[in-house]
């Protein structure tokens, strides 16, 4: 008896880069679930059919990523059995995959420091969504201008954190040229009403060879630099003295002996 089936509870969207999984509960037993996807104005998609499982990806039913969508999860008897009522279902949210997926972790495709100005470069997240020949639409072709990204940068063993936001894909920030810098990126899409930031990048540090200047500061410069101008003024004055002191002496070993 259909009426007898529980429902699907606790249905929930996960949606990362476009890839969205449907979620529910409870494990059924002696019947199954059949995932129905429905849009405003698109064919309904059935995916998933007569599955044991309480999870569904329905990625390839929502390519239509401007769409709202909403999914009804339908409790069915097992296959062949004699019954023409309708099925009970459960309704999900309402889900717009454009507005509501989040942003997976960018890839830090390459980044320079070079005398003070630091250039990082971001690779976009892909989708599971194709061109026509094949090769996957990153995030950056389905947001077009209206993906951004935001960059959080650092002096090396401190706390104190800048961060600046770019419409492309490239970042050139000034910082100290004697610092190393540590940074990761987020991608964002300002018009989402949920899930507006996204996932971060992994973190990297530049590595330059600073040397002692980077890791102490102007002092040691200043006394290195007075270091330096002590050395040259002892050897240019050291061999003047000597020198003298030389003559003194020879013109005293020349001078008759008093009394003689």
């Amino acid at each position: 008896d259909y009426a007898a089936l529980p429902t699907a509870v606790n249905i929930t969207w996960s949606s990362i880069n476009f890839k969205t999984i449907l979620q529910w509960q409870p494990k059924p037993s002696g019947y199954f679930y059949t995932v129905e996807i429905h849009g405003r104005t698109s064919d309904i998609k059935k995916k998933c059919i007569l599955t044991t499982e309480t999870e569904c990806d329905v990625t390839d039913a929502l390519k239509d990523v401007k769409e709202t969508y909403v999914a009804h999860i339908l409790s069915v008897m097992p296959a062949g059995m004699d019954n023409f009522e309708e099925p009970p279902y459960a309704l999900s949210e309402k889900f717009t995959p454009y507005s509501q997926t989040v942003i997976g972790k960018p890839e830090i495709k390459n980044y320079t420091q070079k005398g003070s100005k630091l250039n990082v470069v971001i690779k976009d997240p892909l989708t599971p969504y194709t061109f026509p020949n094949g090769s996957f639409q990153s995030i950056r072709d389905i947001f077009q201008h209206d993906l951004e990204y935001k960059l959080y940068y650092w002096k090396d063993q401190s706390s104190g954190k800048k961060d600046t936001t770019t419409k492309s894909n490239t970042f050139e920030v000034s910082v100290e040229s004697t610092k190393n810098y540590c940074f990761y990126v987020q991608g964002f899409v300002p018009s989402h009403r949920e899930n507006r930031n996204g996932q971060t990048s992994m973190v990297q540090c530049t590595t330059g060879e600073r040397g002692i200047f980077d890791e102490y500061g102007a002092e040691v410069f200043i006394i290195i630099a007075v270091i330096a101008i002590a050395v040259i003024t002892l050897a240019i004055v050291l061999p003047v003295i000597l020198c003298k002191r030389k003559k003194a002496r020879a013109v005293r070993e020349k001078e008759p002996l008093n009394g003689v």
